[in-house]
This record gives structure tokens, sequence and C-alpha cells, in this order.
């Protein structure tokens, strides 16, 4: 017992802590020797080192082993050891903490967070900086973004719920687990936040007039669950996917501005293989000829683009695309881009792929602008004229937008907006009071 006695005379330092009693303060200061080099702590001295003792130590023993149990995350277990100990007559507590392996370790009510997160500094423990939090999370977890534990742990998957509900796929805790959106000791990934509804990381769509970025015709910014972004993206998209009809003989020939394959793979490439270590955001644009898909994240080192041609896939979010294969979103790894080129094989134009160090953007040209009138031979007059240019700054018309700018009566505003439908320059949506029109090229 005397060499207890010599350490305890030592005071208080980075690896050893005194407290009167058990309080809330001791699940800190146990953190906070797993999170640094570990430490003793030890129950029933005074900070003047002087011996208090603890009355009833094993009904104080029990509660500090179901206060580490329940309270700290990960599970800090097999890194404590408590025994009791005698000096004099009183009875004193000593809970010996290593240094854990799954830093940083937390208060689970507070979560990864500074108010949650506690390390040593010097005889003190305090709250860890976020920088510090996140250097602990790299060194235990790595640096792949996907597998890293959530900074954020309070979060929901509702839109993600109704989704895998849809398909038909399991979503409970077991699976989240399985599909690494949660650690084996329940702690959110980063992959699981990217499906929950407090997602960070958005889409940033633009319309533009022409082929140039010049004039916006619309702006939209797509966030909350990966799988919401993906479903309501698309719908915006295949709003612009405009068909074309020819008629050949007896027979009519409809064709859509992007093939539909095309369109759907290039969408899911941007979300599936973009780098979300980067809080930039995905945008695409969408001009008169061409949509542009670009995404953060250069390949995978060692790939190359022709590589990608040839349908060798790295993914760089491995179990992201994991959960989409399960989804039956993609059919199988390093089969998109040579779907997108395939669905471009009688057409002119083809797809284009370009990518930097730190982007990736695929080109989908639009099949049918090549074969579109100009405006010279599809307007006879400038009120046509007028009328299309009302597109230029809104995505739909009504017929009081034609009426009111130009100043012509009810009928006369029906009559030009039937010739333009009947030219095919614009197209009718809905019907009744709500019928609204769309430029159709």
């Amino acid at each position: 017992m005397a060499f207890e006695i010599k350490q305890i005379e030592a005071g208080e330092s980075l690896t050893m802590e005194f407290k009167r009693e058990y309080t809330e303060e001791t699940k800190k200061t146990i953190i906070a020797f797993a999170n640094t080099a570990g430490g003793t702590l030890y129950i029933g001295i005074n900070d003047d080192k002087s011996i208090h003792g603890v009355k009833n130590p094993d009904e104080v023993l029990l509660q500090i082993t179901n206060a580490v149990r329940s309270s700290i995350k990960p599970d800090l277990s097999l890194f404590v050891d408590y025994k009791t100990e005698k000096i004099g007559k009183a009875a004193i507590i000593a809970i010996s903490v290593q240094k854990g392996t799954a830093c940083p370790y937390y208060l689970a009510g507070k979560g990864i967070r500074p108010e949650g997160v506690y390390v040593r500094q010097g005889p003190s423990s305090v709250p860890a900086t976020e920088t510090a939090i996140l250097n602990m999370i790299k060194e235990t977890d790595g640096t792949q973004y996907e597998k890293v534990r959530s900074l954020k742990q309070d979060l929901t998957f509702i839109e993600a719920g109704k989704f895998f509900k849809a398909k038909n796929v399991p979503f409970a805790q077991n699976q989240q687990k399985t599909l690494h959106l949660q650690t084996p000791d329940g702690v959110h990934t980063n992959l699981g936040l990217l499906f929950s509804d407090q997602a960070v990381h958005t889409v940033k769509l633009a319309v533009f007039h022409g082929s140039e970025k010049e004039v916006f015709k619309d702006r939209r910014e797509f966030s909350g669950s990966l799988l919401k972004q993906l479903d309501d993206i698309y719908k915006f998209l295949d709003m612009f996917n405009h068909t074309n009809a020819t008629v050949n003989g007896l027979y009519r020939e409809d064709k859509r501005d992007y093939p539909e394959d095309a369109l759907r793979e290039a969408l899911l490439n941007a979300l599936v293989h973009r780098d979300y270590a980067f809080s930039s955001s995905t945008l695409i644009s969408i001009f008169d000829d061409r949509m542009e898909f670009v995404s953060v994240g250069g390949l995978p080192k060692g790939v190359s683009l022709d590589d990608i041609f040839l349908g060798l896939s790295i993914p760089r979010n491995e179990n992201l695309a994991n959960v989409f294969y399960r989804l039956h979103l993609i059919e199988a790894y390093g089969t998109g881009i040579p779907k997108i080129i395939r669905s471009y094989t009688h057409c002119a134009k083809k797809p284009e792929l370009l990518t930097t160090n730190n982007a990736f953007k695929i080109t989908l040209p639009n099949i049918n602008s090549h074969n579109k009138p100009s405006d010279s031979t599809v307007f006879s007059n400038g009120n046509e004229e007028k009328i299309m240019t009302l597109f230029d700054k809104q995505i739909e018309i009504t017929r009081n937008d034609v009426e009111a700018s130009l100043s012509v009566s009810q009928a006369m505003a029906v009559r030009l907006l039937r010739v333009l439908v009947e030219k095919g320059a614009i197209q009718v949506i809905g019907g009744g009071r709500n019928t609204r029109y769309r430029k159709a090229f």
C-alpha cells in the first residue's frame, strides 16, 4: 500500500486525478484519460490529497460501471479496470483507464462534439476542440470519408426509409449496420449522414438560355437525403427531356432529347462517385444543346479515362455504391459509362468525358438539337417572337402572361399560342384554368 500512497503524494497530473466522491464529472475524466494517454482516477481522495474515503464502495462501484457502460460511446468497458483499496481504515476506489483504440470517446447524450468529447490538459479534463476531434477520428477510422464516424449523430432517416420500403429492402438498425451506415456500436458514419434527412451536401442545378452561361432561366438547389436528391433531380431533369416527333410515311417516331439510360447513369455517376470529403456542390447545367454534370473529385489514383471507357470501376465510395446496388439503382460496378456511350451509338454527336485532379465532367449532347428549326423559320411575326422571349426568364408561361406582355386580347393570345403549338415551338402543360405552356426546344 506504500506504493499507492507514494503515487497519491505525487499529486494530480496528466495521468492521475482525485475526486472526493462520484459525480457526473467522473465520466468526463474517464473519457479524457481514454482519449489522451490513459490514467488512474481515485474516488475518495480530496484535491489536497487528504483521504476522505467512500461509504458503501460496492454501491458506488456498481454506479460507476453502469455509467461507463451506458453513458460513454464507443464501448470503453474493455479499457477500464476497477478495484477497491484500503488506505488506513478508509476505502477508496481506483479506476484505471487505458488509452482506447476507438477515439474519440464521448458522452452518449452529447455526441461527437466539444461538449461531449474530453481530453487531458495537464491535471485537468477539458473539452476537445473540433480540430482535435477530427484528428482523432482520422487516426482511428482512416481518411475514407464514407467510413469515418459522423460528427452529427442526431440523424433521422424518414426519406431514406420511404425509399427502402418502396424497394422492399429492410432498413432496421441491423441492416443499417450491415450497410455501414452505422458502426457495430451503433454510431452513425458519414455514409449514414449522406442518407439521413440532415445530409449537408447539395446539388446545384442551373438552366440557361441558349448554349452559353449567360442568361439564367432557372436555378435550383437540392438538399436532404441523397435518395431524395436523386429522385427530385431526376424528375426535374425529365421535364427538360423533351420529345421530338418525326413522321416517315405512315409511321411516327418519337425521339427524346436525351436517352433515358444516359440521363439516369450520368446523374447516378455524379452522386455515387463524387468526393464527399469536399463541401462543394455537384453542379448540373442544362443548355439548349446539352446537359453537363460536374462532380467534385477526379479519377481514383492509377485509373485513366481509357480504363473508364472499358468499364473498369474502382469506386471511391464503395459502401455508397453497394447501397445503390442493393436498391437496384445500379446494376453492377463499371457499367454506367459504357451504357451512356452505347445509348449514343447511332448519334452524330457523342457524350464527352473530361477529368482534372479535382473534378469529373460528363456532357450529354441533345440528340434533337441539330434538327430543331431556327427562330427565323419558325416565327412568322413579331408577336410570336415576343412570346418566345418570355421563356428567357421563366420555364412556363400562361395565357395571362401573353395578354399582359403583348397588350392583346384574350382571343388574340389564345390564337397566337395555338399557332406556336401547331408549329411545335411550344407544348401545352395541364388543362382548363391550369393550362400552361413550355418551350419545346
